[in-house]
């Protein structure tokens, strides 16, 4: 009896599968069906459509013909749409090329300037690509980054696993030469000397600083303002004469392609950490180590 019922359930199965073959073929059978009426429906009525059009527009143009003013103001007006239309096509046009240049370099954003906006969209993404991960700091004196609470790097120097920062020494000829060179009132040899102070200061409170927070002090004036949070590096050009906020932010990212400048700003990095010239501080005792151990207190 179970067999019986078991091959009827089949049969009834096999039968549905077969009905529904036949309906969708026939389906898409009717629906070629009714392009190609469609299509010889519209070819069909092209003759009548354009001689409507035709008679509408020698109406038309009986009635405007004469109308010099219009025939002007028409003429103008097709000229300003080409004008509008190729010069937007040109630009569209430029934007890609740049756009493509800027994938091929590997730049993923943009931020301009120090607006508010610009600000916080940068704040969050340099936390979500630094949590937990080995960072790189490359600055001047590290106050407005890392010291103050409204800093980028503030939350991040908190939860990253481990972070090797390169700041500039303030008692150094670099030092005395981007003050000279800036030019601006409260920038001055004490202020930079203070800010170092306390950006030594705030790491050294964070826990477990000595084992995960690597800081050195180089002598030269800054160039290049880089944080490398994981595949991401945020890059500033410390101009001469200008302060580095007003200038824009870049972001490039790592990928397998070798055209990318992540890796010859990581590869920067890299060599100015490994220079031996540079002295290393040491944040549980205060003194700098050359590479050749010897120690100098600060």
């Amino acid at each position: 009896m179970r067999t019986w019922v078991r091959e009827a359930a089949w049969l009834v199965v096999g039968a549905a599968e077969r009905a529904v073959r036949v309906v969708t073929d026939r389906l898409s059978l009717f629906y070629h069906v009714g392009v190609v009426i469609l299509s010889a429906a519209i070819a069909a009525t092209l003759p009548f459509t354009f001689a409507f059009l035709a008679q509408r527009l020698l109406a038309s143009w009986a009635a405007i013909e004469d109308e010099k003013v219009f025939l002007v103001l028409t003429e103008i007006a097709v000229a300003l749409v080409l004008v509008l239309v190729l010069s937007h096509a040109r630009t569209n046009w430029t934007n890609r090329r740049l756009s493509r240049m800027a994938r091929a370099a590997g730049m993923v954003h943009l931020s301009l300037g120090n607006g508010v906006l610009s600000q916080l969209s940068a704040r969050r993404l340099k936390q979500r690509h630094a949590s937990m991960r080995d960072i790189m700091i490359m600055g001047s004196t590290g106050f407005r980054t890392l010291v103050d609470p409204q800093g980028d790097l503030h939350t991040v120097i908190e939860n990253c696993r481990t972070a090797k920062i390169m700041l500039l020494d303030p008692e150094s000829q670099g030092a005395i030469e981007r003050v000279r060179t800036i030019g601006e009132h409260e920038i001055t040899g004490d202020s930079l000397r203070t800010q170092v102070e306390q950006t030594i200061t705030f790491l050294r409170a964070l826990p477990a600083a000595h084992q995960r927070i690597r800081l050195k002090l180089y002598p030269e004036p800054p160039l290049w303002k880089l944080a490398i949070l994981g595949d991401h590096a945020w890059v500033r050009h410390y101009h001469p004469t200008l302060d580095v906020r007003v200038l824009p932010e870049y972001v490039f990212v790592h990928d397998q392609d070798p055209a990318g400048l992540f890796t010859a700003f990581y590869q920067y990095f890299v060599m100015r950490w490994n220079d031996p010239a540079i002295p290393e501080y040491d944040l549980l005792t205060g003194d700098l180590m050359s590479r050749e151990g010897a120690r100098k207190a600060v």
